[in-house]
């Protein structure tokens, strides 16, 4: 049995795979605000589903930041009471066995190129537009992390050739200006349209469709910021696939309007690449989370 658990930063979720791949729990829970209770959320989570399948599992984590190899402790976790934290350490001792934990996109990669959208594809480049923006890179089955662990952290690279009204962009929770996180994302889309502080990218989309012209106009605009950004990625590492998560990855004029812009971008005479809608939705996540173990692991 492989438990995977997505903490975000309003949910954790969790789910068990048997050793075909097969789902045989899930369940959700708000997240706490706190470091601890984070930890003693995710104990209860575990022992509970444990409990009811009577079975001991490997647990894999996927979250926001990632585990710096130079000191063991989280880094770049917009959920920021994280950051400084032994958190793979805790766990561990928590749940009184190894865990692994990974990137959240780089899981969503890793589900979606094992039994998702682009299953089959040698190199995927998964991203999660949702509140925040991330991307993750998996090749021939496994992901790439880098010695610093921070392979594809799409979201805070700059938006490409901005135009002068983009100039220096807003402000990112990381320190920098103009990161594609504050551009493409949920917030970003929101922002974009109705000004600072708004939230509601699924009303932008609804109004757009409604006729509206201001959001017509965000919606094109959002558009074409996600293709400049994922034109540099096909230019760095020319994926078979490109599969979009997150609650933006539902905005289904994306999968045309972004194949159709991305030859303005690519350094290429033809531009193929398939711009893919996550088969495993918002779940996707946790279900790469647990895919860290393989099945023939003991827990």
């Amino acid at each position: 049995m492989r438990i995977g658990i997505d903490l975000g930063g309003t949910k954790i979720e969790i789910i068990a795979l048997d050793a075909a791949g097969a789902e045989r729990h899930r369940e959700r829970i708000a997240t706490p605000s706190d470091y601890w209770g984070v930890i003693r959320a995710i104990r209860g989570l575990v022992e509970a589903t444990e409990s009811r399948l009577a079975a001991r599992a490997t647990v894999g984590i996927g979250m926001p930041g990632c585990i710096s190899p130079a000191t063991g402790l989280v880094k770049g976790a917009n959920s920021t009471f994280l950051n400084g934290m032994p958190f793979e350490r805790d766990l561990a001792a928590a749940l009184g066995r190894p865990v692994r934990v990974m990137n959240d996109a780089n899981c969503f990669a890793l589900s979606e190129a094992a039994d998702g959208a682009a299953a089959g594809r040698r190199v995927v480049f998964g991203v999660i537009l949702g509140t925040g923006c991330g991307g993750g890179v998996v090749v021939d089955g496994t992901p790439l992390v880098g010695p610093h662990a921070i392979a594809g952290e799409w979201g805070h690279a700059p938006l490409p050739w901005p135009s002068a009204v983009e100039v220096p962009g807003r402000r990112c929770w990381c320190g920098r200006h103009g990161c594609l996180e504050t551009w493409i994302s949920g917030t970003g889309l929101a922002e974009d349209c109705d000004g600072p502080g708004a939230r509601d990218a699924v009303a932008v989309e609804r109004r757009a469709a409604a006729g509206e012209p201001r959001a017509r106009a965000a919606l094109a605009r959002h558009a074409d910021r996600l293709a400049r950004g994922l034109a540099v990625v096909i230019d760095l590492i020319d994926p078979d696939a490109i599969v979009l998560g997150g609650g933006l990855s539902n905005m289904d004029h994306l999968y045309e309007a972004v194949p159709r812009l991305l030859p303005a971008y690519v350094f290429s005479d033809v531009v193929a690449t398939p711009v893919l809608k996550a088969k495993h939705g918002d779940s996707s996540g946790v279900r790469g989370a647990a895919w860290l173990w393989r099945p023939d692991e003991a827990p």
